[in-house]
């Protein structure tokens, strides 16, 4: 899957067809997008309640920021549970030219944690409540034409009862503007920006028997005009090279009176399908509304043809192939940047995930960047997207995870990659409400999507919990060796659900345990007391030998997603020896050490050549008789022992793991190199460890552990 080269003509060529197809500028598109994120000003609370009713005789100064933007990127990483929960006030004064009074202004924000009302000259425009989802206003009759405009927005990130998540015991929900705003201007007739804050355009299409795809593409309109407009709708497709390969065009009656639905269909013969990191070939589809000669308003969507199956006890089909479902979870935030992420830290997660060998990802536990989402259809990822509803149930949440739930499938309907709606994670008493709440949004979103699959995740093994069996695909959370049990338990669970539901889609959508590149140790059980202090990478990378040796001879677990991709922060928690921090990451919170584990899931998963000496910073060795771990997908290794060929190594849990056991360490310093041959090149890696003196296990669990601010 080594495609570096490969997909980065395709993402060029796709820029191109942009370019080509969607001008920028009125005369030729009808809409302007325009990025609003510079001149912003910020304060933070608490305020008085004067201070609220005389916003403009308040004496602190307003600081200068760009969005994106958060308020709790140092507090709630740092210090744990002590971090601010409240109001703040993001305000910006912005000329509005004269020369749109005939056009129509919106604003859209892609993401703002968690509760938002925006006020424009003092006036409310609108409020919404939900941390991830995007959210539009129009803005046309708030805004004065040819004068500068005062452009206030509130925000509150309180965990409250109404809006989901509920509380901040499993992630953060980071205060502020965290992603980016965007001024679209139109003309007076458009394709809708407020339908959700969706795109207006819903395209749905059928794969059939790898020959035909029949192609439905619904569009909302609205008019702001007095009578009813003859206009003509037109959608076209284009191939990934920009050539024209369907078009329908027809006349359409729009009226004034509320949004109309307009829907067109048709065929791709002999379609060039979208099939995963192999070929993620895309092609775009471009509609416009036009008044004779005009364009009125156009949007370009993607379109990837794929038929993706689900089949209980065989697995996960993408276009009638079994597809291999390596998949991670990820969150969002970043060390000292909390979730107000650039592209680049986009694209640095995406590196990594796509260097490990990735197919699939579970975006936890909540919407993420519309930029994620588009790049995941350009590397063929597919993609399980959920809302945050998580961890407890208030019973009061039920409107607004509903709302989140229609926000995250509107908005990102078009994007190839997603496979999956993701409804809950870990939410049970009371289990008659919950599972009632479930039902409803299963129903939900088969009514606004019927094309795609619904999962909900419980955190206990049984099948018949009470709040199971509400979605199309049952997930479940598993953590032997860390929460429950032994490591090797995921067997005989995994060999439970075969003998006793071999007919349901179950899917492993956690596993893990924790792991602080500064603990160490060799002295390694198959369980742990996860409470304590001491997290040893050391554990970390055997869990994930162990358990995926067992999920990947398990073919009844349809997919399984490793907790997690990076660590994140979870600001209630003091567990590790850092504050506020989850270390089940393969890659540290800073993106700066990829952990042993990663390099097992690389050469396990990865067609790129992979050879790897693990345990490199177990360096103080604790045993003068121990053993060598090398992971390589390039065939057996050869491995040296201070220049001394080691014998023959014995194979761990897969194929690429060799261990090399009972060798001996001289005293001082011991270098060890792993060497292969392969079509006459050379891959070597080497490390060094020390050895001084034999330690014990009640020793090393005495040592210190200090906190550790970085990562």
């Amino acid at each position: 899957m080594n495609l570096k080269n490969g997909t980065l003509k395709r993402n060029i060529t796709i820029l191109l067809l942009g370019i080509l197809i969607t001008p920028f500028g009125f005369s030729q598109t009808g809409r302007k997008v325009e990025s609003f994120n510079e001149g912003w000003q910020f304060k933070k609370g608490p305020f008085s309640e004067n201070e609220l009713v005389f916003m403009q005789s308040w004496d602190r100064k307003w600081e200068d920021v760009k969005i994106p933007h958060t308020y709790n990127a140092k507090d709630m990483q740092v210090d744990h549970g002590k971090f601010y929960e409240g109001d703040a006030y993001y305000k910006k004064t912005f000329l509005v030219d004269s020369k749109l009074k005939d056009k129509r202004l919106f604003l859209k924000f892609e993401g703002v944690g968690q509760v938002a009302d925006l006020y424009i000259n003092g006036i409310l425009v609108g409020n919404h409540k939900g941390g991830y989802s995007a959210f539009s206003f129009e803005i046309t009759k708030a805004v004065k034409f040819g004068e500068e405009n005062e452009f206030l927005l509130k925000v509150n990130n309180e965990a409250r009862k109404d809006v989901i998540p509920a509380n901040h015991n499993l992630f953060g929900v980071y205060g502020g503007i965290h992603r980016p705003v965007w001024l679209i201007t139109t003309n007076q007739v458009n394709i809708d920006v407020t339908d959700y804050a969706s795109n207006g355009v819903y395209i749905s299409q059928e794969l059939i028997d790898n020959k035909r795809a029949n192609v439905s593409v619904k569009v909302k309109l609205s008019s702001n005009l007095k009578d009813i407009q003859e206009l003509q709708l037109e959608n076209k497709i284009y191939n990934q090279q920009g050539k024209l390969v369907a078009n329908r065009r027809e006349q359409i009656s729009l009226s004034p009176q509320g949004v109309q639905t307009f829907t067109t269909s048709v065929t791709l013969n002999k379609p060039h399908l979208w099939q995963g990191r192999k070929d993620p070939y895309l092609y775009r589809v471009v509609t416009s509304v036009k008044n004779g000669g005009e364009i009125l308003d156009e949007i370009v969507q993607p379109l990837g043809v794929r038929k993706v199956e689900v089949i209980a006890g065989k697995g996960v089909f993408l276009n009638n192939e079994k597809y291999p479902m390596y998949g991670v979870c990820r969150h969002q935030d970043w060390w000292g940047i909390g979730n107000a992420l650039e592209k680049e830290h986009h694209d640095t997660d995406l590196d990594m995930i796509m260097e490990m060998g990735v197919t699939t990802v579970r975006l936890a536990h909540y919407q993420q960047s519309d930029y994620f989402y588009s790049k995941c259809d350009s590397l063929g990822l597919l993609v399980w997207a959920e809302v945050p509803f998580v961890n407890r149930v208030s019973g009061e949440e039920g409107a607004n995870a509903k709302l989140q739930l229609k926000e995250l499938i509107r908005q990102n309907f078009n994007h190839p990659s997603i496979y999956v709606w993701g409804l809950h994670n870990e939410v049970y008493k009371p289990h008659d409400y919950t599972s009632q709440l479930t039902k409803e949004m299963h129903d939900l979103a088969k009514s606004e999507d019927p094309g795609r699959y619904t999962v909900a995740v419980n955190g206990y093994g049984h099948m018949d919990h009470p709040v199971n069996l509400n979605s199309d695909i049952q997930g479940m959370n598993r953590y032997y060796g860390w929460y429950e049990g032994k490591m090797g338990d995921l067997e005989q669970w995994a060999k439970g659900l075969k003998a006793n539901y071999p007919e349901y889609k179950i899917m492993l959508t956690e596993y893990g345990a924790g792991g602080n590149p500064n603990h160490q140790t060799e002295f390694i059980e198959n369980t742990w007391q996860y409470w304590k202090p001491f997290y040893p990478e050391t554990y970390q990378t055997k869990t994930h030998e162990v358990q995926w040796g067992i999920i990947k001879n398990n073919p009844n677990i349809l997919s399984s997603y490793l907790w997690n991709m990076f660590d994140f922060c979870v600001p209630k928690w003091n567990n590790g020896g850092i504050e506020a921090r989850n270390h089940k990451g393969l890659v540290t919170f800073d993106r700066a050490i990829k952990k042993d584990a990663f390099y097992w899931y690389k050469a396990n998963w990865s067609e790129e050549p992979v050879l790897y000496i693990a345990e490199r910073r177990m360096v103080d060795r604790e045993m003068q008789t121990t053993n060598i771990k090398v992971y390589s997908n390039q065939g057996e290794p050869k491995v040296y022992l201070n220049g001394e060929l080691l014998a023959q190594p014995i194979t761990g849990t897969t194929d690429v793991h060799y261990i090399f056991e009972s060798i001996t360490l001289a005293k001082g310093e011991n270098t060890i190199r792993a060497i292969i041959e392969k079509n006459g090149e050379i891959i070597e890696d080497s490390i060094v460890w020390n050895f001084t003196s034999e330690k014990t296990k009640d020793f090393k669990m005495k040592e210190s552990t200090k906190v550790h601010s970085g990562f």
